[in-house]
C-alpha cells in the first residue's frame, strides 16, 4: 500500500538536509516532500496547487503520516524548498531511479539538455535554469539530473553526470556538442559504449568521416553497410538512410578516439505538406559496425525529446513554470521527473500521462494502486 511508498521516500531522501534551524518543528520535511511529490503526480504544477491539494486530501495523507499541524502554506513550501541543497536532491532522484532501472546492460542512455525558460528572475539577474539529464530510452525514466552552471555549457555538466552514474553495459548517446575525446574516454572508463554525432565542432573528424565514406562508395568497399527506413505519421513522411563501416586503420584522426570501432552517416529526408527537408549527420561509435543496430540507437536517442522534454512542457507545464526562488527550480525539476517516471512505469491506470495525473487526483483508490505498484519495483 501507500505506506510502502512513504517508506521509499524516507529511504531515498534520507540524506537531504532540512535547512531550517529547528529542523521543521512545525512542518516536518518528510511530510512536505510526501505532499509535494504526490501533488506533482496528481496534476499540481505550482506551490499553490500543492497546498490546495494537500488540504483537500489531508485526511488521506494522515493515514500515512501525522500531519499534526496540517499542510503548510504555499509560501512555506516555496521558502523551504528554495533553501534545500539541490545536489542532495539530485542524489535522491538518482538513488530512486537507479533502484527502478536495475542493470543498464544493453540499455540506451541519452544525454540531453533542457532550459526551464520561466525560471529566470530579472529582478535578481538570475538566468533561466538549464540542466542536463540522462534518459534511459527503453525504460522511460530519468536516471540523473545536473544543473549547468552560469557562464558555462553542457559539456562539463554531462561529464560530471557520467562520473556520478553507474553506466556499465549501457550505450550512451548524445548530440554533437558532446562529441569530445574526454567524454568518450569517460564513457569507456565506465565500461559503457557510445554513439556520438560529429558536426562542425569536430571539423577534422567530420571531414575524415565524409572522405572515408565517399572513398568507400567509389571503391565499392565490401565492408560498407547501408539500410533505409521510412515512417509515415499523419501528414509527415520521414526517410532515414544509414551507412556504416569499420574504422580504417592508421588514421591519426580516428586513433584519438578511445575504443572507436565504427563510423557512419545518417541522411534524413522529411516531407511535410509537400515540402521536403533534408540533412545529414556523421557519427562515431565504440560498437561494432552493425548498421541496423546503429540506426535504431540513433533513432532511440530522440525519445528523450518526445517522452521526457515534450511531456514535461505540455503536461507538466515546466517551460512556463514561474517557480524561481532560490533552488526552487532545481527541486521542482526533480519532483516532476520522479512523478513522470512513476506515471510512465505504472500499468494499473490506462490512458495518457495527462489522464493518469487527473485520475490520481480524483480517485484515491486508483492513486493507491499506482503507489503500491511503484513501491514493489
Amino acid at each position: 500500500m501507500s505506506s510502502a511508498f512513504v517508506e521509499t521516500i524516507a529511504n531515498h531522501f534520507a540524506e537531504v538536509t532540512d535547512p531550517r534551524a529547528n529542523r521543521g518543528f512545525n512542518y516536518p520535511l518528510n511530510e512536505m516532500v510526501f505532499v509535494a511529490l504526490c501533488g506533482a503526480i496528481c496534476d499540481c504544477n505550482s506551490w499553490v496547487d500543492v497546498c490546495k491539494f494537500g488540504n483537500a486530501k489531508l485526511a488521506w495523507f494522515r493515514k500515512y503520516l501525522p500531519f499534526e499541524l496540517g499542510v503548510p502554506s504555499h509560501d512555506t513550501f516555496s521558502e523551504v524548498f528554495a533553501r534545500l541543497d539541490s545536489v542532495q536532491f539530485y542524489a535522491a532522484l538518482q538513488s530512486w531511479t537507479t533502484s527502478i532501472a536495475g542493470s543498464l546492460k544493453g540499455q540506451i542512455v541519452a544525454f540531453d539538455g533542457k532550459t526551464l525558460r520561466g525560471s529566470f528572475d530579472q529582478a535578481s539577474a538570475k538566468s533561466a535554469l538549464h540542466s542536463v539529464s540522462a534518459w534511459v530510452c527503453g525504460l522511460k525514466l530519468c536516471l540523473g539530473l545536473k544543473s549547468v552552471e552560469d557562464k558555462s555549457n553542457e559539456i562539463p555538466a554531462v561529464q560530471q553526470l557520467i562520473d556520478l552514474l553507474d553506466l556499465k553495459g549501457s550505450i550512451i548517446t548524445a548530440d554533437a556538442m558532446h562529441c569530445q575525446v574526454d567524454t568518450a574516454a569517460m564513457i569507456t572508463d565506465k565500461e559503457a559504449d557510445y554513439v556520438l554525432i560529429a558536426k562542425g565542432n569536430q571539423e577534422s573528424l567530420q571531414s575524415e568521416i565524409r572522405e572515408t565514406l565517399a572513398n568507400a562508395f567509389e571503391e565499392k568497399n565490401p565492408r560498407l553497410r547501408q539500410c533505409a527506413a521510412t515512417e509515415t505519421n499523419r501528414d509527415r513522411e520521414e526517410t532515414r538512410e544509414v551507412v556504416v563501416m569499420p574504422v580504417p586503420k592508421n588514421s591519426p584522426v580516428f586513433s584519438r578516439w578511445p575504443n572507436i570501432k565504427a563510423i557512419g552517416a545518417i541522411h534524413r529526408s522529411r516531407k511535410i505538406d509537400g515540402k521536403v527537408e533534408e540533412w545529414q549527420d556523421c557519427f562515431i561509435s565504440s560498437l561494432s559496425p552493425t548498421v541496423r543496430k546503429l540506426r535504431d540507437i540513433l533513432r532511440s536517442h530522440w525519445s528523450i525529446e518526445n517522452s521526457q522534454h515534450h511531456i514535461l512542457d505540455v503536461t507538466f507545464t515546466e517551460d512556463s513554470s514561474r517557480i524561481r526562488k532560490g533552488n526552487g527550480p532545481e527541486i521542482t525539476s526533480v519532483f516532476r521527473r520522479l512523478a513522470l517516471t512513476i506515471l510512465q512505469q505504472d500499468t494499473s491506470i490506462k490512458g495518457s500521462i495527462r489522464g493518469k495525473r487527473k485520475v490520481c487526483g480524483w480517485d484515491e483508490s486508483a492513486f493507491e494502486r499506482l503507489l503500491a505498484g511503484i513501491s514493489e519495483v
